[in-house]
């Protein structure tokens, strides 16, 4: 059995306009991983995903090897694991 964890995340650095939330959507579907992924105002990213730690350290490794984006700094908290939630979304 998987067991899963939790984590809120804040990227910052060249992360938006470069495609990050379609990336990260496309990962975090391949890896099962649940959760959602934001742009905030001040330019930065937040995203919660849940899954393994090991898939969570490979969706983060898959993007800040994308060509596009520059991830300077990741704020990684670990919170509570939701679990009903299905599914990994965008939200605007």
């Amino acid at each position: 059995m998987r067991e899963l964890v939790r984590y809120k995340m804040i990227f910052n650095g060249r992360v938006q306009g470069v495609g990050f939330r379609y990336k990260a959507s496309y990962i975090a579907d391949r890896y099962r991983l649940t959760g959602y992924v934001k742009n905030e105002y001040d330019g930065s990213v937040l995203m919660e995903v849940q899954g393994t730690e090991q898939e969570i350290y490979m969706l983060i490794k898959e993007l800040a090897n994308d060509r596009f984006i520059d991830i300077m700094d990741i704020a990684k908290e670990r919170i509570p694991v939701e679990e009903d939630e299905r599914g990994f979304i965008t939200q605007y």
